[in-house]
């Protein structure tokens, strides 16, 4: 790209401060060092954290350093590489990942997590191994949000968060394999294990929850019970599979008492993708006792969650799931292939595609639920 070695001018979206609407703002992307690579964006999908650690930073977030550029769902084509790189050259197309998989730690030598120790507490704070972000505007560090910045044209990532897929793959498209969709999939069929036949439920549908129900579909689920605030989510949640759709404002009762009677005791799984406390203590209510599994998909950092321990002693389980269970480096390819191979739907998600520069109106069709997923082209 006649660009190696050289720091990099582009376009990014920029956030100065919390709760304030992101800005465009022509940034610098310093070259990769060692084990990084320089990945040109050609597409981020917009999700629901974005919004959240942008708007509820200290409140159910918790507080990241600012200035930041948000994004994590986002697929390009590798511009340079750093010294020691090995498994990726300048046109391939990749997708960057805020899981890691260094394939040498504790965890990732074990089949019984995802998740990956590398550079976790660098990027958590927005900077790779050397403390410092490889992006910075009007002189100033700009900090990378979870180790990616999909809302820049250029982004680095370390070579373990980031990973090489088909070469036909529509990067616009399975972008959302960044997050979004892989979660949500991931919790039912890693984490949750659910098996044919089964009775489930899942509360919130939007991207995640949406392929949480996909993956209750995939999995042979008999009865899928899709849960949402939001009477629009009823049609749309049908074509992923939901078979009954519960509205919270339709009921005078907490909506676990309903989906018990409804289910004759409770259901065996339950997947709760809003995020909220009291929508993930619903969802373990909701479950059957004596062997009900209830996974908590939607990501919330500062609230206290209560139960009543008779809710677990008699059998139930809870748990959670990080980017749906899934070995990021190795299984977000086969992912893409799944896509390619029509198993695994995606271009049903993507309602809307917007520039960076309308990065705020994504917004605003994400948190008014007009959007599914909100693709941003570059």
């Amino acid at each position: 790209m006649g660009t190696e070695n050289k720091v990099i001018r582009c376009k990014a979206a920029v956030a100065w401060e919390p709760g304030k609407p992101l800005c465009i703002e022509e940034v610098e992307v310093a070259p990769p060092r060692a084990h990084e690579v320089r990945i040109k964006i050609v597409a981020s999908g917009v999700c629901h954290t974005d919004w959240a650690y942008l708007y509820e930073c200290g409140k159910g977030m918790a507080p990241r350093p600012f200035p930041l550029v948000l994004g994590h769902e986002g697929a390009g084509v590798v511009e340079s590489v750093g010294a020691g790189v090995c498994g990726f050259a300048p046109g391939d197309k990749v997708i960057p990942l805020f899981l890691p998989q260094c394939k040498k730690c504790e965890r990732c030598l074990s089949p019984k997590t995802n998740l990956c120790t590398e550079n976790w507490e660098n990027t958590q704070q927005g900077v790779l191994s050397d403390n410092k972000s490889r992006i910075s505007c009007r002189g100033q560090q700009v900090h990378q949000f979870i180790g990616v910045s999909s809302f820049s044209e250029f982004t680095v990532v370390p070579e373990n968060n980031v990973t090489k897929i088909h070469t036909d793959a529509p990067l616009d498209t399975v972008c959302l394999l960044g997050c979004g969709v892989a979660t949500g999939y991931g919790a039912v069929l890693n984490s949750g294990k659910v098996e044919s036949g089964s009775a489930c439920a899942v509360f919130g549908l939007g991207a995640v929850g949406l392929a949480a129900v996909l993956g209750c579909k995939t999995a042979g689920a008999s009865r899928i019970i899709g849960i949402d605030l939001n009477p629009d989510k009823a049609e749309i949640a049908k074509k992923f599979g939901v078979t009954e759709f519960v509205n919270p404002k339709d009921h005078s009762r907490p909506i676990q008492e309903v989906l018990r009677e409804m289910t004759n005791g409770g259901l065996d799984y339950c997947f709760e993708c809003v995020g909220n406390v009291a929508v993930m203590r619903a969802a373990l209510e909701s479950s059957k006792p004596a062997w009900g599994t209830c996974v908590i998909v939607g990501w919330t950092e500062l609230e206290e969650l209560s139960l009543a321990p008779i809710d677990i002693l008699l059998g139930r389980t809870l748990k959670g799931t990080y980017f749906g269970g899934w070995k990021s480096v190795d299984e977000v390819p086969r992912l893409v292939e799944d896509y390619m191979n029509g198993r695994l739907p995606l271009d049903e998600f993507v309602t809307h595609t917007l520039s960076l520069d309308q990065i705020n109106q994504a917004f605003d069709l994400l948190v008014s639920g007009k959007s599914i997923r909100t693709v941003i082209k570059m």
